[in-house]
């Protein structure tokens, strides 16, 4: 075997798995207790689907939550599809598991966050160190583990 142990791979692959292990299980028995999602996925990648209003509106990235008002929920192994209410109006997203970016349970404080090739590369030219500074919004802890998202910025007040 050349060029080693791909552990950011494997590691992304296996995290997509348990996003797929639960959106099936929420898919077939509904969200139990007080579980709900925050899911944030690249609205630019190719195989997304959604509305043109919507991709005009969240050109880079959007969040959106699975709590009370969704319907239609279909997963694939690739991704996974659901209708959403955005005021009164019902849209239709698919979403595959390469265009998420974060995957928030805020009800027992469990976060996952995928870190792409390019954002890896930049971090390289970055000058701060990795433990200096807040890293943007809500004031998330220094990327020592790539994999947690803080969950401070889904809190309400």
């Amino acid at each position: 075997m050349s060029g080693g142990i791909d552990y950011g791979n494997l590691m992304h692959r296996a995290m997509r798995g348990l996003i797929h292990d639960v959106l099936t299980d929420v898919m077939n028995r509904g969200l139990p207790g007080e579980h709900h999602f925050f899911i944030t996925f690249d609205t630019q990648h190719p195989d997304v689907e959604l509305a043109d209003w919507l991709s005009d509106r969240y050109p880079g990235e959007m969040t959106v939550v699975l709590q009370h008002r969704f319907d239609d929920l279909e997963v694939t192994e690739e991704g996974f599809a659901v209708t959403l209410s955005f005021g009164e109006a019902p849209e239709r997203l698919y979403i595959p598991y390469d265009a998420i970016k974060t995957f928030v349970d805020p009800s027992v404080e469990f976060g996952l966050r995928f870190e792409t090739h390019e954002e890896e590369d930049d971090d390289e030219d970055d000058p701060t160190p990795p433990d200096g500074g807040p890293d943007g919004p809500g004031d998330r802890e220094p990327q020592q583990d790539a994999e947690v998202v803080r969950l401070d910025a889904f809190r309400k007040n």
